[in-house]
């Protein structure tokens, strides 16, 4: 058991890269900034690998165990965090994520970076973001988890703005700050409020804890929805939901395995971690259930009819990204949070598979990344396409594909939820099935845009070329775990086991016991053939999605309501993302620039604050004038002052005796 009773080993390895590329990758070629990089987090996974056979030899004994506590690292009153790191099943699913996708995208980030200045920067940054990220998954405490999560969002503002000679990159990166500390706002209300209900933050004490709670009814809220809600508003900073999505998008302006790594695998499903970590607070709280479910189905669909109109291939994966977090939000809301973290898992596959597959079309078109000036690409760079193509098959939900079935799982949940009424269910099951049409959509209109059709660019200027290997072999591996790498969850109706939901039920048992309790309207019992059928419909839903993309984009026959007003109004609008960063724009920025640049500055800060200074400046400067005039060096003079100074003092003394 020695990777369980040292799992420091499993985030110092990468912090240790990120401090050796840093301090000292200015002297050392660039293959020793590899060796270092892709070496140290090659070795955190090997040590997560270990880790897992050892928890399930663990498991298999039923020997329980405890948080790892390493000393004490905060203390002030009663209040103690220690620093303790933990491992269960949830932990181990976010490990191999964090550590597997994260080191390919390490790999592919040697030939994607190989002309790039600040190539010991860039890793040093990319070795950092692995150790906060595992900070936040294996912490053992609210306190060191919230470490974690400002870590990676430093190391996101760093990232984004790598290019940071780039006004658009390093405006983007400030974007992602200064969005993202909106909701880590909330976060710590929601942390105090935890620390003042439940005397601690470490999760041993706070979930058994609320686990002996009530449950709170939608009508009469209380402190665990408070929490709730409030853990919720720095997850929907992190994760990119409604309202807090905006600062995604933008950050398509860092380099494209930044893209990758930090804003499709890994850290924007910190929010959704918290969220499911935090399943028993929430599962005691059906309001915030609520809200979770139906600001993720929203969000879902807002972003995926904003991916149809974008042409720049980055941007329409980063919004395809913001509507696959919906997804996980909703199967949270529905209380499938099984189901949310086996998406989260096959999404981190196919997901940063399209990212860095769009890197390799960039990469062969010399750094272009409009769609509309691509084309034939197929048989020019033919391993892209076709790993582009599986992860495509994936995110649609071609059957047996990976996405497939983490789809169908939340779909089916959504469904047959206790929580909420039949009829809501039906709801968000309906607009889940709408947003998996629409993602098929322009997905398909991607690839056909793309790899399909007639070069739309000089071919005398842009000599197109297949990528490197280091960048060929990672998104190999991920295009064969985009097709495998959801056969973990094969439901019961496929004849299948669902292991991974059997694997992760011991993390969300205190949930899954906190549910409502089966009420009349629930009692018909949900069967296998009803789950065949809505997987038929969700099959049907996403060929529909591909016939309307050929039928547009490859055989160029327009819709019939082409050309129309209508069909131009809706463009623009979503052309424009619905003019949300406008509508921020008018009713944030400016007046807080506003109020900053008039009020502030020029009232309290230049005419109050420097005004009242500067003006006891002048104030003492002209009294001085004044009395230097007595400095005349006159001797009559002198001898006047005198005596009247005298007679002052003497009739001051008279006065004072009597």
């Amino acid at each position: 058991m020695f990777i369980l009773n040292h799992l420091w080993i499993i985030p110092a390895l990468p912090l240790l890269g990120a401090a050796l590329n840093g301090l000292l990758g200015t002297r050392w070629p660039k293959r020793a900034i590899d060796a270092i990089a892709v070496g140290t987090t090659g070795l955190s996974f090997l040590a997560v690998l270990e880790l897992i056979r050892e928890f399930a030899a663990l498991a298999a004994n039923q020997i329980p165990w405890a948080p790892a506590g390493y000393f004490p690292w905060l203390l002030a009153g009663n209040f103690r965090a220690d620093f303790a790191l933990h491992v269960d099943q949830l932990t181990v699913v976010m490990l191999l994520v964090v550590t597997g996708v994260g080191w390919l995208i390490h790999i592919y980030s040697t030939g994607y970076m190989a002309h790039e200045g600040g190539y010991y920067r860039f890793f040093s940054y990319l070795n950092l973001f692995m150790f906060f990220m595992l900070i936040l998954v294996m912490a053992a405490n609210y306190a060191l988890l919230f470490v974690g999560w400002e870590g990676v969002g430093l190391c996101s503002y760093l990232l984004i703005g790598f290019f940071f000679l780039k006004k658009s990159a390093s405006d983007a990166g400030k974007k992602a700050f200064i969005v993202n500390r909106i909701g880590d706002f909330g976060f710590m209300l929601g942390m105090f409020l935890m620390f003042q209900t439940f005397g601690s933050l470490d999760f041993a004490t706070v979930f058994p804890a609320a686990a002996k709670m009530p449950l709170e009814s939608m009508s009469a809220a209380g402190v665990l929805t408070a929490i709730a809600l409030l853990l919720f508003v720095g997850a929907t900073g992190k994760s990119a939901q409604l309202p807090l999505y905006v600062w995604l998008p933008d950050a398509m302006e860092g380099p494209t395995p930044v893209s990758a790594l930090i804003h499709a695998a890994t850290m924007v499903t910190a929010g959704v971690y918290v969220v499911a970590r935090s399943s028993v607070i929430f599962s005691h709280a059906p309001l915030a259930m609520a809200v979770v479910a139906v600001i993720g189905c929203v969000t879902a669909l807002f972003a995926a009819t904003i991916g149809l109109a974008q042409n720049d291939i980055k941007r329409v994966l980063a919004y395809s990204t913001v509507s696959q977090l919906g997804y996980m939000m909703l199967a949270c809301g529905v209380g499938a949070f099984s189901a949310g973290i086996f998406h989260l898992m096959t999404h981190s596959f196919f997901k940063a598979l399209l990212f860095l597959a769009a890197g390799s079309v960039i990469h062969a078109m010399g750094g272009e990344q409009d769609l509309r000036k691509m084309g034939g690409l197929r048989t020019k760079i033919p391993w892209t396409f076709w790993t582009m193509f599986m992860a495509t098959l994936a995110i649609a939900g071609a059957p047996f594909f990976s996405g497939f079935f983490s789809k169908d799982a939340i779909l089916w949940k959504a469904v047959s939820s206790l929580y909420g009424t039949p009829a809501s269910n039906k709801l968000l099951w309906g607009v889940g099935l709408a947003t998996a049409v629409l993602t098929s959509v322009y997905m398909f209109r991607l690839l056909f845009l793309a790899f399909f059709g007639a070069p739309r660019y000089d071919e005398q200027q842009v000599h197109v070329h297949e990528s490197p290997k280091s960048m060929i072999v990672p998104l190999v591996v991920l295009a064969l775990l985009s097709v495998v790498g959801g056969w973990v969850g094969i439901p019961e109706s496929l004849s299948g086991s669902d292991y991974i939901e059997h694997f992760l039920s011991p993390a969300f048992a205190a949930a899954e016991k906190a549910a409502p309790e089966v009420t009349p309207v629930h009692a018909t019992k949900y069967s296998h053939s009803l789950e065949m059928l809505l997987m038929g419909a969700a099959i049907f839903g996403a060929a529909l999605g591909a016939l309307v993309a050929w039928r547009r984009f490859m055989l160029g026959k327009p819709g019939r309501l082409e050309g129309t007003a209508f069909q131009k109004n809706v463009q623009k609008l979503l052309t424009n993302k619905y003019y949300v960063d406008e509508i921020y724009d008018a009713l944030v920025v400016r007046p807080l620039y506003w109020l900053s640049n008039t009020v502030f500055w020029r009232s309290v800060d230049e005419r109050g604050i420097d005004g009242s200074v500067n003006g006891l400046a002048h104030a003492a400067r002209a009294a001085g004038e004044r009395v230097r005039q007595v400095q005349s060096g006159n001797t009559r003079s002198y001898a006047t002052w005198v005596v009247l100074g005298a007679v002052a003092v003497t009739t001051l003394l008279i006065w004072w005796v009597k």
